[in-house]
């Protein structure tokens, strides 16, 4: 109800934000699988995207404060979200919150685990292409190597957690990251819409939190990255490819897989669930 002589800013309230939210969670569902997949690709290029700028804005950033240099790459790690929010893409970890469509009988656990693998596989395809565009494209030579050295670096960072400890960040990633998707429903216009993009994005990456779809692009750049330096790279950073051997495609998937099953939680039952739980139960 719209108090009397109260401004109104724009802003959709909670409960209509969840209405708005279950309407489109279902659209997902209901898409022609092809355009989901192409959709699903472009999410993955715009998030990587955000990525590659995250990993050159930390390069050379040694001996700088932590939290600040931290801060800075969290914020424009955010255009990648930005670019999914607004240019339409399907990102697996905000598609988690289909289990609001379950929880209200109008989805079938059949629907959700089709359109998530649909999903998933698409992030998966949009991230390693851009992956080796940016790879082949040289920019890890940029800085004298820092670049490539910042994608070593942030890489072995992420394959240095036990199983049980991804899970935890992942679910704390997604979090933020669905409400983060959740507060830019609230917003009516683009300008809104990315500063809602900002902040949360922001404190997970400061933090340290695990993205799955983020890492379907950190991970495997750092890979490439090792697999074509030539010995003037390895001279220029200080380090030899024996510093980073952790980096392996086995270890890639045993990162993916617990980050993955935390991202569900934390967006499809910390967040979609519980809005559901709030706003949309039908209470008897």
């Amino acid at each position: 109800m719209q108090i009397e002589n109260m401004p109104n800013y724009g802003a959709v309230p909670p409960a209509e934000m969840a209405k708005l939210a279950e309407q489109v969670v279902l659209g997902k569902a209901k898409k022609h699988p092809e355009i989901t997949l192409i959709l699903a690709v472009m999410a993955g290029v715009f998030v990587a995207i955000g990525a590659m700028f995250y990993t050159i804005t930390m390069a050379g950033a040694q001996g700088t404060p932590y939290g600040l240099t931290k801060l800075v790459g969290g914020i424009v790690f955010s255009v990648g979200l930005m670019l999914v929010v607004l240019c339409g893409g399907e990102l697996f970890t905000s598609s988690t919150m289909l289990l609001m469509g379950k929880a209200t009988g109008k989805l079938k656990l059949g629907n959700i685990v089709k359109n998530w693998s649909l999903v998933y596989l698409g992030n998966f395809i949009g991230s390693i292409m851009f992956a080796t565009l940016i790879v082949y494209g040289g920019i890890w030579e940029g800085g004298n190597g820092q670049v490539g050295l910042s994608s070593l670096y942030i890489a072995k960072a992420k394959l240095g957690h036990p199983f049980v400890q991804d899970i935890v960040l992942g679910l704390l990633c997604n979090l933020l990251v669905c409400l983060c998707y959740w507060m830019t429903l609230s917003a009516r216009t683009a300008a809104g819409k990315m500063m809602a993009c900002v902040l949360p994005v922001a404190a997970f990456v400061v933090a340290g939190f695990e993205h799955s779809v983020a890492n379907m692009y950190l991970l495997p750049v750092a890979y490439m990255t090792k697999a074509v330096a030539g010995p003037e790279f390895w001279q220029a950073i200080g380090y030899s490819a024996a510093d980073f051997d952790m980096i392996t495609l086995h270890n890639i998937v045993m990162n993916l897989i617990p980050v993955t099953i935390g991202n569900i939680l934390g967006g499809g039952v910390m967040v979609g669930l519980s809005k559901w739980f709030v706003y949309l139960r039908v209470k008897g």
